[in-house]
């Protein structure tokens, strides 16, 4: 079996006093951020494509580490010699978020001025925080000038939109999927109650809880709510329906339909198994509800207006968390101004999930998009 050559590396910058400026105006340094590559680079540093993880991803997209039988990774259907993003050709590059809690810089990091970890010192970030940083990255340490495509898709989306409005001359071609121009009252109230469970949660201690290190069940909770949003009704009904985890113990209160034992598991794997840092959750969920690519430039139309890139957009007819009509909206507004795109909307019943389940049905379009680019 062929591999995919990952390679791991961190780079760190804005060491005071060149500390970078985020957009609330602070200043903010050093940043230090974790990421993983796939493939080689060639000659000519043309055929880089850059992959945006979700909002709970991380870096790690396919891959053996040192010890392991197996490939793993969140993207490893789509990421690999001979599948569309194919590591044979291509030389992939996916970091850690900045305000995340995987390798790079966020609210758990030490703070040098402290010798603690920030928690909640650490300052708000944005999506165009998460980029600038990302940019840094590309083109200060791996010294790429140009990249042949950007994807992700949620959260990963979203940034791969401020990319191509941020920075036209640096992107090539982009592939936005699952995501949106802002997100909707609804996904904003989701988000809500997701960081209110975690800060109603007396063991989170107002985010100073590095001491102690305790299993936030608030946390397990946000998650449990979040994979809610994740999913549609069809797909819940199909995956569950009102089935019974033990039918004879239906009139108790600790018997559980089978959803109800999903959410559990899911809520501890979070706090167990993954144990993803609560206020990472706090601040880039937050990071999601002041996303609006139309901000600093006027209206949406004339901030994709800025748009140098081919566009490959693709979104899920299941899909209410970010509604496929937004990106269906952002795709006929570039079409109007004469951009290259094209849209994909696929029936999917596993709603916002569907990028990270239904590769029979996005693979081959991902495939014929990639192959068409000049690298």
């Amino acid at each position: 079996m062929k591999e995919t050559n990952l390679q791991t590396g961190t780079y760190t910058f804005g060491e005071p006093p060149d500390e970078i400026e985020l957009e609330s105006g602070r200043r903010f340094g050093p940043i230090r951020l974790y990421y993983e590559t796939y493939g080689k680079l060639n000659a000519a540093k043309s055929n880089v494509i850059y992959v945006c993880h979700a909002l709970t991803g991380n870096a790690h997209l396919t891959g053996r580490y040192p010890g392991e039988e197996t490939s793993s990774g969140w993207w490893v259907e789509a990421i690999g010699p001979g599948k569309p993003f194919d590591t044979d050709k291509y030389f992939i590059v996916a970091s850690n978020c900045l305000g995340g809690c995987s390798g790079s810089t966020g609210p758990n990091s030490i703070n040098p001025a402290t010798d603690k970890p920030y928690g909640p010192d650490f300052p708000a970030i944005t999506i165009r925080d998460i980029v600038n940083a990302k940019y840094r990255l590309l083109r200060d340490h791996l010294g790429i000038e140009k990249v042949s495509c950007i994807t992700g898709g949620s959260i990963g989306g979203m940034q791969v939109l401020q990319w191509a409005v941020d920075y036209p001359d640096f992107v090539a071609a982009i592939m936005p999927i699952a995501a949106t121009d802002a997100l909707t009252a609804q996904a904003i109230a989701f988000n809500k109650v997701g960081r209110q469970a975690i800060m109603a949660d007396p063991n989170w201690s107002g985010g100073d809880y590095y001491d102690t290190m305790p299993e936030l069940q608030g946390l397990a909770l946000a998650r449990m709510v979040a994979h809610i949003t994740y999913l549609s009704e069809e797909g819940m009904h199909h995956k569950f329906g009102r089935e019974h985890t033990n039918i004879d113990k239906w009139h108790e209160f600790d018997e559980q339909f089978q959803v109800e034992s999903y959410l559990d598991h899911q809520g501890e794997k979070f706090i167990k198994v993954r144990k993803f840092d609560a206020n990472s959750y706090i601040y880039l969920s937050r990071a999601m509800d002041w996303y609006d690519l139309s901000r600093g430039y006027g209206t949406l139309e004339d901030a994709l207006a800025r748009i140098k890139a081919r566009v490959f957009m693709m979104s899920f007819t299941s899909d209410w968390l970010f509604p496929a009509e937004r990106m269906a909206q952002m795709a006929q507004i570039l079409e109007a101004q004469g951009k290259n795109v094209v849209y994909h909307e696929i029936r999917s019943a596993y709603g916002h999930d569907a990028f990270l389940v239904e590769y029979d049905k996005i693979n081959p379009y991902f495939r014929a998009f990639l192959n068409s680019l000049e690298l």
